[in-house]
């Protein structure tokens, strides 16, 4: 945690916020095929495709949120995905959404 080795992901819909927190790995579909963020990658801003974002948040079990597309930005370490449509679908604990 010391060595910033993580990621701050904030995930929002059109219209509700959907989820946030510190991540190790984010995974999605975009229009250019699938990409996989980890810490320490480079700035990209990449348009969303419909299908599941896979998240490997620090603490805790695997997050998947079903998207209808949207927007998907990565800088320094932080990862905003603003969504037209998003729904969380962790079938394993509900926490808060």
């Amino acid at each position: 945690m010391a060595n910033g080795a993580e990621l701050e992901v904030e995930i929002v819909a059109a219209d509700h916020f959907v989820w946030s927190g510190a991540a190790t790995m984010v995974k999605g579909r975009t229009t250019d095929g699938e990409i996989g963020i980890l810490p320490g990658h480079s700035p990209v801003l990449a348009v969303l495709a419909e299908g599941e974002l896979a998240i490997e948040p620090v603490s805790g079990s695997r997050i998947s949120v079903q998207v209808d597309g949207g927007f998907f930005s990565v800088d320094s370490n932080r990862v905003v995905i603003v969504a037209d449509n998003a729904q969380v679908a962790d079938s394993a604990t509900s926490g808060t959404h």
